[in-house]
């Protein structure tokens, strides 16, 4: 509707279609309709035209209509953001800046002329303001292609380069003319709290949280204290793993043994052997490396081998080799006669030149055993008779 008074006749209600003028009046907006992005600047762009015979008086914009059109310029919530353009002969143009969702009205532009002429063109331009949403799936797994979308309430009015944000970082090489952000073959890294922008624009949309998920990676084995430990002691093993979600399962294996020797995050190794650890979540698993474990105890098993016969003749010897199970080897052998509480040798082998029952003990720094005795016979030379 566009209403024109001019005397010296009364007031004159006209009834038109936008954009079509009656006689020399009329007001054309470039745009019935403006999307913008919240906090950015408007231009909301128009021309008007009048009789060459008459002469513009004010020229403003106003969100009213009725009786009285109050001037934008002079409403405290617009007057610090609202520029004037135009001019007093065709062009009434006007900035409205930091826009928010209070200023989504219609607007219309109103002249009058030094003849009372009056006009006010409807309908104006109707401003939606609208903030930036990114929609974004809430999981995804890695290796999976996502495609995250800047989403706005309205379709924006001015051409927008989109640009893309990952942990408040500017994601440059992911500019793009529409608005969308296709991440192909997601890694680990890509995980992250994503927004998005227009060029040009301060406002940033709210961040979303991608999470990315995948299988257990860097498995590995944490010893707590030392891994070299006494008999009868125990070394705790820790399964560590990177994955996403965490991994809650994990299997403890030996090495050379094909079932499992443990289960949990940790696991307590009581003998010597190299020992791995399995972490398992709903995307996989992963084995760590080996560790090695080595449980450090007296001899045991000691004995006494002989070399040849146990039976000698007088004035040979016959040699004793003491044997042991222990970790760390024994190093220090002593050898006793049974009956004497002395020894009567040391080192690993012992030359035994008499008949008697003998026994070896082994040492190492955990503690000693004894070995059960052997028996060594020495018989006499048999006597030779002159013929």
């Amino acid at each position: 509707m566009s209403v024109r008074m001019a005397p010296p006749l009364p007031l004159i209600f006209l009834i038109m279609i936008h954009g079509v003028y009656s006689a020399d009046w009329g007001v054309s907006y470039n745009h019935s309709h403006i999307c913008a992005l919240k906090d950015s600047s408007v231009i909301m762009s128009c021309t008007y035209t009048y009789p060459t015979e008459h002469q513009i008086m004010k020229a403003f914009w106003t969100k009213y209509l009725g009786e009285k059109h109050p001037d934008l310029s002079e409403d405290p919530e617009y007057s610090q953001r609202l520029q004037y353009l135009g001019d007093k002969e065709q062009n009434c143009t006007i900035r409205l800046s930091h826009v928010t969702h209070k200023d989504e009205h219609a607007y219309y532009f109103r002249f009058t002329t030094h003849q009372n002429g009056k006009w006010i063109t409807v309908p104006g331009v109707s401003l939606t303001v609208t903030d930036l949403q990114v929609e974004s799936p809430e999981r995804v797994t890695e290796g999976d292609s996502v495609r995250l979308t800047c989403k706005s309430s309205c379709t924006l009015t001015d051409r927008a380069t989109f640009i893309w944000y990952r942990n408040s970082q500017p994601l440059t090489e992911r500019r793009d003319t529409n608005n969308q952000l296709l991440l192909q073959s997601v890694r680990r890294e890509d995980a992250g709290r994503y927004s998005c922008a227009l060029h040009g624009h301060t406002y940033i949309s709210p961040a979303v949280h991608l999470n990315v998920t995948y299988p257990p990676r860097n498995v590995s084995v944490f010893i707590t204290g030392s891994a070299e430990i006494v008999e009868g002691d125990s070394v705790t093993l820790i399964c560590s793993s990177d994955s996403n979600p965490p991994a809650l399962n994990f299997s403890w294996f030996k090495e050379n043994q094909s079932s499992a020797v443990g289960s949990g995050q940790s696991f307590s190794a009581l003998q010597s052997g190299r020992f791995y650890c399995e972490a398992h979540n709903q995307h996989g698993s992963q084995r760590s490396d080996a560790v090695t474990v080595i449980v450090e105890d007296p001899p045991r098993n000691v004995s006494v081998f002989i070399t040849g016969s146990a039976e000698i003749v007088e004035g040979d010897s016959v040699t004793l080799i003491c044997s042991s199970d222990s970790n760390p080897p024994a190093l220090n052998f002593s050898w006793f006669k049974e009956n004497q509480s002395s020894a009567v040798g040391s080192g690993q082998s012992f030359s035994a030149l008499q008949s008697g029952r003998f026994y070896c003990e082994a040492h190492n720094q955990h503690g000693s055993q004894r070995s059960d005795a052997v028996t060594v016979t020495v018989k006499g030379r048999a006597a030779h008779l002159p013929a």
